[in-house]
């Protein structure tokens, strides 16, 4: 009998832990963006056509979190076309992007103040707006308004291989990006 029970905790652990692993999302090894060091974790939160993710990682002692849908490509043509250039994106699938910053920080040199923001860009063939908006919790950019931006600031898109199928963040050493196709959105970010 007492065989048994300890065979029974085995298999119930063995479970629990395969079911854990494989909840636990995953961390982006391969197609490594140009970010320094990764210290991105990234969990899938609720199973669809676009998947809700989270990504959460630390820079310099700032606790970053980002919540986005996960669309992919399928043999689309993403930018100009699926993601047309020169208009508000929500950076994502589904409800707008949204990243929080435990602390003060400074994206590209310019001051954000700890909080939770709206993450939507503006597109271009050779430039992109990245846009932190005091509205976080709306769906898709339809609701989005300008004039609730908090910080705006302008990035140099660059290729990347090999293709990433689904849009992803990367938080590593020195800043974000965001890889989709074979493209990565990078900006710079460090505590204040």
């Amino acid at each position: 009998m007492q065989f048994n029970q300890i065979i029974l905790i085995g298999l119930t652990i063995f479970v629990f832990a395969a079911c854990s692993k494989k909840n636990q999302g995953s961390q982006l090894n391969s197609n490594e963006p140009s970010v320094d060091t990764l210290t991105t974790r990234t969990e899938i939160k609720e199973e669809r056509p676009s998947p809700l993710k989270m990504t959460t990682g630390m820079i310099d002692g700032v606790k970053i979190t980002i919540n986005y849908g996960s669309p992919a490509v399928k043999g689309r043509q993403i930018w100009g076309a699926l993601v047309p250039y020169n208009e508000v994106w929500r950076t994502g699938a589904n409800e707008a992007t949204n990243i929080e910053f435990s602390k003060d920080v400074l994206i590209e040199g310019q001051e954000l103040k700890a909080g939770k923001y709206g993450l939507f860009t503006i597109p271009g063939e050779n430039e992109w707006t990245i846009i932190f908006n005091s509205v976080w919790d709306q769906w898709g950019a339809y609701d989005y308004d300008a004039s609730k931006d908090v910080l705006r600031i302008k990035v140099v898109p660059k290729t990347h291989e090999p293709l990433a199928e689904r849009l992803d963040f990367v938080i590593g050493k020195n800043g974000i990006s965001l890889v989709w196709e074979k493209l990565e959105v990078f900006f710079s970010v460090k505590a204040k």
